[in-house]
Protein backbone atom coordinates (compact mmCIF):
# COMPACT_ATOMS: atom_id res chain seq x y z
CA UNK A 1 0.00 0.00 0.00
CA UNK A 2 1.19 3.49 -0.83
CA UNK A 3 1.48 5.51 2.38
CA UNK A 4 0.72 8.90 0.83
CA UNK A 5 -2.70 9.93 -0.40
CA UNK A 6 -2.81 10.49 -4.17
CA UNK A 7 -4.52 13.62 -5.46
CA UNK A 8 -6.29 12.95 -8.77
CA UNK A 9 -8.80 14.84 -10.87
CA UNK A 10 -11.82 12.55 -10.85
CA UNK A 11 -13.50 9.22 -10.13
CA UNK A 12 -12.19 7.53 -13.27
CA UNK A 13 -8.64 8.42 -12.20
CA UNK A 14 -9.29 6.84 -8.79
CA UNK A 15 -10.48 3.65 -10.51
CA UNK A 16 -7.33 3.55 -12.67
CA UNK A 17 -5.06 4.13 -9.66
CA UNK A 18 -6.77 1.38 -7.66
CA UNK A 19 -6.38 -1.03 -10.60
CA UNK A 20 -2.62 -0.40 -10.49
CA UNK A 21 -1.79 -0.03 -6.78
CA UNK A 22 -3.32 -0.16 -3.33
CA UNK A 23 -3.77 3.50 -2.44
CA UNK A 24 -6.25 6.10 -1.27
CA UNK A 25 -7.11 9.15 -3.35
CA UNK A 26 -8.58 12.60 -3.04
CA UNK A 27 -10.46 13.75 -6.13
CA UNK A 28 -10.31 17.44 -7.00
CA UNK A 29 -13.43 17.29 -9.14
CA UNK A 30 -11.63 18.99 -12.01
CA UNK A 31 -9.90 22.34 -12.23
CA UNK A 32 -12.46 24.24 -10.14
CA UNK A 33 -10.94 23.02 -6.88
CA UNK A 34 -13.04 23.99 -3.90
CA UNK A 35 -11.85 25.13 -0.49
CA UNK A 36 -13.11 21.91 1.13
CA UNK A 37 -10.94 19.78 -1.18
CA UNK A 38 -7.88 21.95 -0.51
CA UNK A 39 -8.43 21.60 3.25
CA UNK A 40 -8.60 17.79 2.87
CA UNK A 41 -5.34 17.85 0.89
CA UNK A 42 -3.71 19.98 3.62
CA UNK A 43 -4.82 17.49 6.26
CA UNK A 44 -3.63 14.56 4.17
CA UNK A 45 -0.23 16.22 3.70
CA UNK A 46 0.09 16.81 7.45
CA UNK A 47 -0.92 13.25 8.38
CA UNK A 48 0.38 10.99 5.60
CA UNK A 49 1.87 13.00 2.77
CA UNK A 50 0.44 13.70 -0.66
CA UNK A 51 1.34 12.70 -4.20
CA UNK A 52 -0.14 14.93 -6.90
CA UNK A 53 -0.93 12.77 -9.95
CA UNK A 54 -2.91 14.81 -12.48
CA UNK A 55 -3.49 14.44 -16.21
CA UNK A 56 -0.56 15.42 -18.47
CA UNK A 57 -2.48 18.30 -20.06
CA UNK A 58 -3.09 21.99 -19.45
CA UNK A 59 -5.95 21.43 -16.97
CA UNK A 60 -3.89 18.86 -15.05
CA UNK A 61 -0.97 21.27 -14.81
CA UNK A 62 -3.28 24.01 -13.55
CA UNK A 63 -4.60 21.71 -10.81
CA UNK A 64 -1.05 20.62 -9.92
CA UNK A 65 0.02 24.28 -9.53
CA UNK A 66 -3.02 25.21 -7.42
CA UNK A 67 -2.55 22.28 -5.03
CA UNK A 68 1.25 22.67 -4.80
CA UNK A 69 0.97 26.41 -4.12
CA UNK A 70 -1.53 25.82 -1.32
CA UNK A 71 0.10 22.68 0.14
CA UNK A 72 3.92 22.92 0.24
CA UNK A 73 6.14 19.85 0.15
CA UNK A 74 3.91 17.67 -2.02
CA UNK A 75 5.35 14.82 -4.02
CA UNK A 76 4.63 14.70 -7.75
CA UNK A 77 4.06 11.81 -10.15
CA UNK A 78 4.14 12.51 -13.88
CA UNK A 79 2.58 10.34 -16.56
CA UNK A 80 3.94 10.73 -20.10
CA UNK A 81 1.25 11.89 -22.53
CA UNK A 82 1.62 8.81 -24.71
CA UNK A 83 0.81 6.60 -21.69
CA UNK A 84 -2.35 8.61 -20.98
CA UNK A 85 -3.80 8.80 -24.49
CA UNK A 86 -6.85 6.86 -25.67
CA UNK A 87 -8.91 7.83 -28.73
CA UNK A 88 -7.78 11.45 -28.55
CA UNK A 89 -8.47 11.79 -24.82
CA UNK A 90 -5.57 12.43 -22.41
CA UNK A 91 -5.98 11.35 -18.82
CA UNK A 92 -4.70 9.21 -15.97
CA UNK A 93 -7.89 7.15 -16.38
CA UNK A 94 -6.58 5.95 -19.77
CA UNK A 95 -3.23 4.68 -18.47
CA UNK A 96 -2.43 1.01 -18.13
CA UNK A 97 -1.62 -0.21 -14.60
CA UNK A 98 2.07 -0.68 -15.52
CA UNK A 99 2.34 2.96 -16.64
CA UNK A 100 0.75 4.16 -13.39
CA UNK A 101 3.09 2.00 -11.31
CA UNK A 102 6.09 3.30 -13.30
CA UNK A 103 5.02 6.94 -12.75
CA UNK A 104 4.52 6.31 -9.02
CA UNK A 105 7.95 4.65 -8.78
CA UNK A 106 9.53 7.88 -10.10
CA UNK A 107 7.83 10.27 -7.67
CA UNK A 108 9.66 13.57 -7.17
CA UNK A 109 9.55 15.73 -4.06
CA UNK A 110 9.55 19.53 -4.12
CA UNK A 111 12.36 21.21 -2.24
CA UNK A 112 13.59 24.76 -1.95
CA UNK A 113 16.87 24.01 -0.20
CA UNK A 114 20.29 24.80 -1.63
CA UNK A 115 21.42 26.18 -4.94
CA UNK A 116 20.09 24.62 -8.15
CA UNK A 117 22.54 22.40 -9.99
CA UNK A 118 20.96 22.98 -13.41
CA UNK A 119 21.25 26.48 -14.80
CA UNK A 120 19.39 28.24 -17.61
CA UNK A 121 22.50 27.98 -19.81
CA UNK A 122 22.45 24.19 -19.37
CA UNK A 123 19.01 24.12 -21.00
CA UNK A 124 20.27 26.26 -23.88
CA UNK A 125 23.33 24.02 -24.44
CA UNK A 126 21.13 20.91 -24.26
CA UNK A 127 18.79 22.29 -26.96
CA UNK A 128 15.85 22.40 -24.56
CA UNK A 129 15.20 26.09 -25.21
CA UNK A 130 16.07 28.38 -28.15
CA UNK A 131 16.34 25.36 -30.46
CA UNK A 132 14.13 24.34 -33.40
CA UNK A 133 13.35 20.99 -31.72
CA UNK A 134 13.23 22.35 -28.15
CA UNK A 135 9.63 21.30 -27.42
CA UNK A 136 10.10 17.70 -28.56
CA UNK A 137 13.46 17.51 -26.75
CA UNK A 138 11.84 18.78 -23.51
CA UNK A 139 9.08 16.21 -23.89
CA UNK A 140 11.63 13.38 -24.04
CA UNK A 141 13.87 14.84 -21.31
CA UNK A 142 10.87 15.42 -19.04
CA UNK A 143 9.85 11.79 -19.44
CA UNK A 144 13.42 10.55 -18.88
CA UNK A 145 13.82 12.69 -15.75
CA UNK A 146 10.34 11.82 -14.48
CA UNK A 147 9.25 15.48 -14.31
CA UNK A 148 6.80 15.53 -17.23
CA UNK A 149 6.53 17.90 -20.18
CA UNK A 150 6.71 21.64 -19.62
CA UNK A 151 7.54 24.81 -21.53
CA UNK A 152 11.10 26.12 -21.15
CA UNK A 153 10.54 28.31 -18.11
CA UNK A 154 8.49 25.66 -16.30
CA UNK A 155 11.03 22.94 -17.21
CA UNK A 156 13.79 25.01 -15.61
CA UNK A 157 11.60 25.56 -12.55
CA UNK A 158 10.99 21.81 -12.25
CA UNK A 159 14.71 21.02 -12.56
CA UNK A 160 15.26 23.42 -9.66
CA UNK A 161 12.23 22.41 -7.61
CA UNK A 162 12.96 18.67 -7.86
CA UNK A 163 16.74 19.14 -7.39
CA UNK A 164 17.70 17.45 -10.64
CA UNK A 165 21.42 16.74 -10.31
CA UNK A 166 24.00 17.38 -13.01
CA UNK A 167 24.57 13.61 -13.20
CA UNK A 168 20.84 12.89 -13.72
CA UNK A 169 20.60 15.65 -16.31
CA UNK A 170 23.71 14.43 -18.17
CA UNK A 171 22.46 10.82 -18.21
CA UNK A 172 19.04 11.84 -19.53
CA UNK A 173 20.66 14.11 -22.14
CA UNK A 174 22.90 11.24 -23.24
CA UNK A 175 19.82 9.01 -23.66
CA UNK A 176 18.06 11.78 -25.57
CA UNK A 177 21.03 12.17 -27.93
CA UNK A 178 21.05 8.42 -28.59
CA UNK A 179 17.33 8.62 -29.43
CA UNK A 180 17.61 11.83 -31.52
CA UNK A 181 21.03 12.01 -33.17
CA UNK A 182 22.12 15.56 -34.05
CA UNK A 183 20.78 16.76 -37.36
CA UNK A 184 17.41 15.00 -37.12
Amino acid sequence: MIKEIIVVEGKDDTVAIKRAVEAETIETGGSAIGEAVLKRVELAQARRGVIIFTDPDHAGERIRKIVAARVPGCKHAFLPQEDALYKGDIGVENAKPEAIRRALSQVRTETAEGEPEIEWEDLIHAGLIVHPEAASRRLIMGNLLGIGYANGKQFYKRCTMFRISRAEFAEALSQLERMQPEGE
